[in-house]
C-alpha cells in the first residue's frame, strides 16, 4: 500500500494539490437541506423498485427529509466526468476515479467526527490510499469486491475455469465449441490492468510487479495481448443489465464481471457461476466521497453515516454480492447477510485482490510509468471504437 500512496502524492504533486494535511470543511452537522444528489454505480443505491425487499432509500428520506436523486454511472471515467460538471454532492468512486478527483479537487475532505459509526469500519479500510492521502480523509468506505470470472455451466459442465486464459486466448471450452465470439471484457481503459495481472503469471520475465504500474515494455505487451482478446469479444460491456441480457440471450460463455451480475442471473436460474482464477483478480473499493462544491452537505453527511448501518450493509452485501465496509455486517444477524455469504462473496481474499488504482507517470516499482492519459487514449485504439 506504501507503493499505491506514493503513486498518489507523485499525482498530487502534478497538478498542485497540497501535500500537508487538509481540514474538512464541515465541523458540524445542521438541518437536512432536503434534498441529496448521488452518483453511484448501478445497484448501488436501492429503493425497492428492482426488487422490493432491497431498499435503503425510503426510510432514510423519511427520517431525514433528505429526498434521494440517483445518477448511475457505468465506468469510472463517467464518475470523474459528472463531478467535473458539478450538481452533485456524493460519488461512490472507486480507486481508479477517486486518486484522479482528489488530485483535481473535486472533492472535499471528510470530518470522521462526524460519522458516529466510523469506528465500526474495517481496519483494512480506514487509511486505505484510495482515499486517504497525506493524513487526511476524503470519503467513507462504503463496499468492495473482485472482479469475478463469470460462466456458464451448460459450457464448462463440470469443468470450471481456473485461469483468465479463457478470455484471453483462442481456444476450444469444454463443449467443443471455440471461445471466439462468445467472450466478453470490459469497455474501459482499467481493463489493461486485467490484462497485466495475467502477465505477471504467465509472462513473469516482463517483472510486472503492479498491474497498475506499467513501464513502456510491459505496458506493450498488456496491449498486444488485448489486440488478441479483441479477435475473440463479442462485445465490449459497460452496462451490467446488457451484460445480463447478452448471458441470458446471445449465448455468452464467459467474460470478466461483478458479482452483481452473476447474482441477479443466478436469482433468474439461469446457468451461471463465478470464480476468482489462479491468477486472481482486479477489484475495487468503493468510497462515498463529497464533492468540494456540494450543494447539500448536511444530507449528504447523514447519508454516509446512514450507509454505515450494519443492515444497509448487510443487505446490499446480499444484492451487490460484495463486501461490507462494516464487519459486523456479516455476523450481526441485522439484515439478510451471513459469514458463509461473506466468504463466498470473497471478505477472506483481500490480499488476491489487486484493487484499482489510477496509474500515474511517477510509480514507485518503475520509476517511470505509462500514465493513466496514454490508458484511455491507446484502450480506444485497441478496440477501435466498438
Amino acid at each position: 500500500m506504501k507503493s499505491i500512496l506514493k503513486s498518489c502524492t507523485a499525482l498530487c504533486f502534478s497538478v498542485g494539490v497540497a501535500v500537508t494535511p487538509v481540514a474538512a470543511q464541515m465541523t458540524e452537522i445542521g438541518a437536512g437541506e432536503g434534498e441529496l444528489n448521488i452518483v453511484a454505480w448501478p445497484g448501488y443505491i436501492e429503493r425497492g423498485e428492482t426488487m422490493s425487499e432491497f431498499d435503503w432509500v425510503t426510510g432514510f428520506e423519511e427520517a431525514t427529509g433528505c429526498k434521494v436523486n440517483v445518477k448511475t454511472a457505468n465506468t469510472s471515467d463517467e464518475m470523474v466526468a459528472l463531478m467535473n460538471e458539478g450538481g452533485f454532492d456524493l460519488v461512490t468512486a472507486s480507486g481508479d476515479a477517486s486518486l484522479r478527483m482528489i488530485a483535481g479537487k473535486r472533492v472535499q475532505p471528510i470530518n470522521t467526527d462526524l460519522i458516529p459509526s466510523w469506528n465500526t469500519i474495517d481496519d483494512r479500510l480506514k487509511q486505505a490510499p484510495w482515499h486517504y492521502v497525506n493524513d487526511t480523509h476524503y470519503g467513507v468506505p462504503y463496499m468492495w469486491g473482485p472482479n469475478v470470472l463469470m460462466y456458464n455451466t451448460e459450457v464448462f459442465g463440470d469443468n470450471a475455469p481456473t485461469s483468465w486464459n479463457v478470455v484471453f486466448e483462442p481456444m476450444n471450452l469444454p463443449d467443443g465449441q471455440p471461445n471466439e465470439g462468445r467472450v466478453q471484457a470490459y469497455d474501459g481503459p482499467i481493463h489493461i490492468a486485467d490484462a497485466a495481472l495475467y502477465l505477471m503469471t504467465h509472462k513473469p520475465e516482463l517483472g510486472i510487479a503492479s498491474p497498475y504500474e506499467l513501464n513502456q515494455d510491459q505496458y506493450n505487451a498488456a496491449l498486444d495481448l488485448l489486440r488478441q482478446q479483441r479477435t475473440l469479444v463479442s462485445r465490449y460491456w459497460h452496462d451490467a443489465f446488457i451484460q445480463i441480457d447478452d448471458f441470458k440471450n446471445e449465448g455468452m460463455a464467459a467474460s470478466g464481471s461483478w458479482p452483481f451480475q452473476v447474482n441477479l442471473l443466478q436469482s433468474d436460474g439461469a446457468p451461471i457461476a463465478s470464480v476468482i482464477p489462479e491468477e486472481g483478480a482486479t477489484g475495487w473499493a468503493d468510497t462515498t466521497m463529497m464533492h468540494a462544491e456540494a450543494e447539500n452537505p448536511n444530507c449528504a453527511y447523514m447519508w454516509m453515516e446512514h450507509t454505515l448501518s450494519s443492515n444497509l450493509m448487510s443487505d446490499l452485501s446480499v444484492w451487490f454480492g460484495a463486501n461490507p465496509a462494516v464487519p459486523a455486517a456479516c455476523t450481526d444477524g441485522r439484515g439478510m447477510q451471513t459469514a458463509e455469504g461473506c466468504t463466498k462473496n470473497g471478505f477472506d481474499d483481500f490480499d488476491r485482490i489487486r484493487f484499482w488504482q489510477t496509474p500515474v507517470s511517477k510509480c514507485d516499482s518503475q520509476g517511470e510509468c505509462v500514465p493513466y492519459y496514454r490508458w484511455v487514449s491507446d484502450y480506444i485504439g485497441v478496440i477501435g471504437g466498438r
